[in-house]
């Protein structure tokens, strides 16, 4: 999808943390019993409206989660989301030691290259002052890195600054 300044911002998603935290009760949202997929008890936690307020953003969402493409098996279809692009995951290599030493995310030069200039907007619980001050150096586009209090994961006042953001980006 494109607006009139071209492609729409995306949106890189992480799972564990901001739409499933780790924080209440297991079976918070009955809808999605724990029953469904008894390998992950943890999916009582995911919040059916997340789908509709995430397909509501004016962006292109990406998973950026080490579920990989468990993601788009599992969650997409309980969220009513189609198939999304996921992050390519990052072979651990000396660069990657190197990003963990230096307190980088094993997803900031990942999510800087799949962007290649476009704005985005990173939703994870695991964004530090590293990854901001890498992005910025390193990205040639807007950024947004948005951090989720794991506990709580993704609240109303997370969709509203990361939709301002985006809005804004996207013209409208």
């Amino acid at each position: 999808m494109t607006t009139g300044a071209g492609l729409l911002p995306l949106l890189f998603l992480d799972v564990d943390g901001p739409l499933i935290p780790f924080g209440g009760p297991a079976g918070r949202y009955p809808v999605f019993p724990q029953s469904e997929d008894p390998s992950n008890p943890l999916l009582g936690r995911l919040d059916p409206a997340h789908g509709r307020r995430l397909a509501a953003l004016p962006c292109e969402p990406v998973w950026a989660t080490t579920w990989g493409p468990d993601a788009n098996a599992h969650l997409a279809p309980l969220l009513g989301l189609p198939e999304l692009r996921e992050l390519p995951q990052r072979a651990e290599d000396g660069e990657a030691a190197a990003d963990a030493w230096a307190g980088l995310s094993p997803k900031t030069r990942g999510i800087v290259a799949f962007a290649a200039g476009r704005d985005f907007v990173w939703v994870d619980d695991e964004i530090g002052g590293p990854d901001r001050t890498w992005v910025a150096r390193h990205h040639q586009g807007r950024a947004l890195l948005w951090w989720v209090d794991p506990a709580v994961g993704l609240t109303d006042g997370d969709y509203a600054a990361v939709g301002a953001w985006l809005h804004e980006r996207a013209g409208g």
